[in-house]
């Protein structure tokens, strides 16, 4: 006899979709028609009027164990702001139905005396390329995916239960973690879903949502969840958690398992918390670890909120990146980004009057090892992805070139704003794991990357180094090194700056108890406003012609590659 999975209801014979929260009764139009304000105050508040907005995970414990609120009263206030922004934000892309009944469950626990931890009754959001075994989608975004059946929770889905997390839905994010085609209408479709629709930015709704965490860091701005998890190869934790003013670590490679999550490429793939503060991210950090390959050994702290100190900066040495501060080297691109390093710089200078000394520092040249990146990950999501979608039921995608196919077959829907431009050329590149193309290029973008970082923290005796807002997640992604996004101000447009913090391996400590410092003493976070109007994106007309066939694309160059996955 099967034994059903108490996260997945039966609900199959009243459900033959999911709840995809793109179709409301609540227009996006109706948002932009002057409602957001009442909506934002009708949606600020649980049940019984305490107001969930902007608190931390240590607050909502703490209204919980008051009895001032419960998990299923937050939870509910939760999914009514969702309810009220989603039509506007697309930060998510559908919500856990059973949400509310293990909300009460967890209430339950806590009224006979049991807290399972920090996380108890806490409402997170996870990235749709984390595999949840509930009555939820794991597609990547993808209609490909759609009614397939994962094997199990992901093991950090199964860690966040076991800490008594809610998993409130999934958040939207750019379709298979952007890395399906050319971004053709680049900054805007960066966290564009087939399933989810576009994430649109909180604090300016014409500017960008990054990276492919785009719903993660969204949902975390605009206090859709407690806290968010997301995911990052390269940008995509980090790019995001810049723009929407909230903070995102990536970690060391290998402390957080990637069991049970869409790959890009497990040589650079890591889970990572998303939140306002770096409280809740050391928190969530806490409940996620679940160290693998070159991290097993090493002794990790068994609670990183230890680490949150302040004059933790009092004697640091803090490396100024020299060529990431001048935003032409490896900046965003987006007229106006370069503003963001004046205030990379006045967090400098905060934190050396915190204690610090500063010192310019060079991690070398990027450019030396992104061609070599990309290779690498061509070859390792092929097979990587066949792997993956080998494990799933209710599916008969099996391969890239099904994913392929299956894009070419539903092109009006797929294939909106951007093409397959990366599928197909990755479909190219057989040989994984021992053709000596694919060695070379793995062996010499790690190799210089981490060289890079760990020659300049010698050389200048440094804990750890900095870089402005949307500059360098290369380096420490290809190295497996952590970085820390944390913001540092609100420019006169409204739009956010973030300030890169990386170092060393298995130095999430040092960046935590760094990052907390600098963020008690400049106090920048604010809400989002909703600023601006969303620019329409018109469609990339794919789907006529020669590019309804396979069209296969062997000039790299040609794809524009962003460093937002």
């Amino acid at each position: 006899m099967t034994r059903q999975n108490p996260n997945r209801l039966d609900l199959d014979h009243i459900i033959t979709r999911r709840k995809f929260l793109g179709t409301t009764a609540l227009s996006s139009a109706a948002l932009l028609s002057g409602g957001i304000t009442s909506l934002l105050r009708e949606s600020a508040s649980a049940q019984g009027g305490f107001d969930f907005l902007e608190k931390s995970i240590p607050e909502l414990q703490a209204a919980m164990a008051s009895g001032e609120v419960s998990s299923k009263e937050l939870v509910k206030g939760y999914l009514r702001r969702i309810s009220s922004l989603n039509p506007l934000l697309h930060s998510v892309i559908e919500t856990n139905p059973n949400a509310v009944s293990i909300a009460q469950h967890l209430d339950n626990e806590r009224r006979r005396g049991h807290v399972r931890g920090p996380l108890h009754g806490i409402p997170i959001l996870v990235k749709d390329n984390i595999a949840t075994d509930d009555n939820m989608e794991t597609t990547a975004g993808s209609l490909a995916l759609v009614h397939s059946r994962v094997p199990g929770d992901a093991v950090i889905t199964r860690q966040l239960r076991e800490a008594g997390a809610v998993i409130l839905g999934k958040a939207n994010l750019g379709e298979w973690a952007n890395f399906r085609g050319n971004l053709i209408f680049y900054p805007l479709t960066v966290g564009w879903s087939a399933r989810g629709g576009d994430t649109i930015n909180a604090y300016d709704l014409s500017y960008t949502s990054w990276g492919s965490s785009a719903g993660s860091g969204n949902g975390a701005a605009a206090n859709l969840c407690s806290v968010a998890v997301g995911t990052e190869t390269d940008g995509s934790i980090t790019g995001p958690s810049a723009v929407e003013n909230v903070v995102g670590l990536k970690p060391t490679l290998g402390l957080v398992s990637q069991d049970g999550i869409i790959p890009i490429a497990h040589e650079q793939d890591t889970a990572g918390p998303m939140g306002r503060s770096v409280t809740d991210i050391a928190i969530l950090l806490g409940a996620l670890q679940s160290p693998w390959g070159e991290v097993i050994g090493h002794q990790l702290p068994d609670d990183y909120t230890q680490f949150l100190q302040r004059g933790s900066l009092e004697g640091a040495r803090i490396g100024r990146d020299v060529r990431f501060f001048d935003y032409s080297y490896y900046g965003s691109g987006i007229p106006g980004d370069e503003l963001t390093v004046a205030f990379a710089e006045h967090a400098l200078n905060v934190m050396e009057s915190l204690g610090a000394t500063i010192v310019d520092t060079d991690t070398g040249d990027v450019f030396a090892y992104t061609d070599d990146e990309f290779t690498a990950l061509l070859y390792e999501f092929r097979a990587q992805i066949a792997d993956y979608l080998g494990t799933l039921t209710h599916t008969n995608m099996r391969t890239l070139a099904d994913l392929i196919a299956f894009n070419i077959a539903h092109c009006p829907q797929e294939l909106v704003y951007y093409g397959q431009e990366v599928f197909e050329l990755s479909e190219q590149f057989p040989g994984y794991p021992n053709d000596p193309a694919y060695i070379a290029a793995r062996t010499h973008a790690r190799t210089t990357a981490r060289s890079g970082i760990d020659d300049a923290i010698a050389a200048d005796d440094l804990d750890a180094i900095v870089a402005p807002h949307l500059t360098n997640s290369t380096g420490p992604a290809v190295s497996g090194y952590p970085n820390l996004s944390i913001p540092v101000g609100i420019r006169d447009n409204g739009r956010p700056a973030g300030m890169l913090m990386y170092s060393t391996f298995l130095h999430e400590p040092q960046l935590i108890a760094f990052g907390y410092d600098l963020e008690q003493e400049i106090n920048v976070r604010q809400q989002p406003q909703f600023l601006g109007s969303v620019i329409p994106v018109p469609n990339a007309d794919l789907c006529t012609g020669q590019l309804m066939r396979p069209h296969i694309l062997t000039d790299r160059a040609s794809i524009r590659h962003r460093r937002i996955f």
